[in-house]
């Protein structure tokens, strides 16, 4: 029970995030947030550095299930076409819904782990089924240090996604076929 109400907890909390920004996130917001009374934040995560790092950890929870779930699903892209599309696709989930609202969190999170490093030992990128996706697809097209190139391509297809998402829109696949051109050359 208690580590359901720790979830629900960090759920309420990414969702203040992203609407409040990081001096909008209070433990009084996460109880009102999660519809819980007054305090039980505060319970389970006595200090507002302890509420981030369960903000956090369960942050990169739910990005690993949907990356997982995406690279899962999708089979090594045949052609760059391919690649470009899932890149799109991508750059959508986590431009709208629930994944803009997670990529606000996100941000605001990265920019947070400058002052606490133990934040930026959570937010490392990790292996992924999509990010071998990419790999591999790299690779297979003769790729010098695909595992670097990929890092690279996604770090720049991140970059699209937080400009997009400051400054509204979506990422066209124009972007994203100029980004893959560059890695396969």
């Amino acid at each position: 029970m208690a580590s359901d109400r720790r979830t629900v907890l960090a759920d309420a909390a990414i969702s203040v995030l992203a609407d409040a920004g990081i001096r909008g996130l209070t433990h009084r917001a996460v109880d009102g947030a999660a519809g819980l009374p007054s305090g039980t934040t505060s319970a389970y995560f006595r200090t507002r550095r302890a509420l981030l790092t369960a903000l956090v950890r369960r942050l990169v929870e739910l990005d690993q299930a949907e990356l997982r779930r995406i690279g899962e699903a999708t089979p090594v892209p045949r052609d760059a076409e391919d690649l470009v599309s899932g890149l799109v696709g991508f750059c959508a989930l986590r431009l709208t819904g629930e994944g803009r609202r997670r990529s606000l969190a996100r941000y605001a999170c990265a920019i947070e782990s400058v002052h606490h490093p133990e934040l930026r030992e959570i937010l490392v990128p990790r292996d992924n089924a999509a990010r071998r996706a990419v790999t591999e697809f790299l690779s297979g097209h003769g790729v010098r240090a695909a595992a670097d190139r990929t890092v690279t391509l996604l770090t720049c297809v991140d970059g699209l996604v937080f400009d997009h998402l400051v400054n509204g829109g979506t990422v066209s696949a124009e972007e994203i076929r100029g980004l893959v051109v560059s890695a396969l050359r």
